[in-house]
């Protein structure tokens, strides 16, 4: 928790307290449902809410934007995210539905009240979003062609409507057919962590 404050020393008491929830609820959850790696859950904060957060450098979404978490699993990184922006309303979804009972358990229990998680297949979901966000879930020339058809023609924010998501390793292969309009961005330059070298949040406008 600790971690959070560090890069993020403004959140408000609400935040503060949902964000230190965490870490019972999905210690609780994962001994039933296994959403994160068991060696991993000990790195709850820095392995998987802190790298939801990295959206949150790369974009202040405003007030009013939606976005689609596709392929949320246990709710990262829609959760975290949401939790950061209170006045943003966040759609988390996946083909799963052990995943999306554990994020929509989590999710209500700290309150979230701008958060739905629902189980479905993103070649399913037809509604329109600001933004869709995602870690890992695909390589990123499919990620697009499955998600262009959910980002809004309207926009609301200072970067244009499109695709945030976490990856790591060699992304020069996956972002190449966008290599004129995407931005990758090293966590690395916002976070001091290690374990964050080589991890990124890439962004498509679509």
């Amino acid at each position: 928790m600790e971690k959070i404050l560090k890069y993020f020393p403004a959140l408000t008491q609400v935040q503060r307290d949902q964000f230190a929830a965490l870490a019972g609820l999905y210690t609780d959850w994962n001994a039933k449902i296994n959403v994160i790696s068991r060696k991993d859950i000990g790195n709850l904060y820095e392995h998987h809410v802190l790298h939801s957060l990295a959206i949150a450098k790369a974009i202040g979404f405003r007030p009013g934007t939606r976005v689609l978490d596709l392929g949320t699993g246990g709710g990262f990184p829609g959760i975290p995210l949401a939790i950061m922006f209170p006045e943003v309303s966040f759609r988390l979804i996946d083909g799963t539905g052990k995943k999306i009972l554990v994020a929509s358990e989590v999710a209500k229990a700290i309150g979230l009240k701008n958060c739905v998680a629902e189980q479905m297949r993103g070649e399913m979901e037809q509604g329109k979003y600001d933004f869709v966000v995602s870690r890992a879930v695909m390589p990123l020339p499919d990620l697009v062609r499955l998600v262009t058809k959910n980002v809004s023609a309207k926009q609301a924010n200072a970067l244009p409507n499109g695709l945030l998501c976490l990856k790591g390793g060699d992304v020069a292969q996956e972002v190449q057919p966008y290599r004129h309009i995407a931005e990758v961005m090293p966590i690395s330059g916002w976070f001091e962590e290690e374990w964050f070298e080589g991890k990124n949040v890439i962004y498509v406008p679509i």
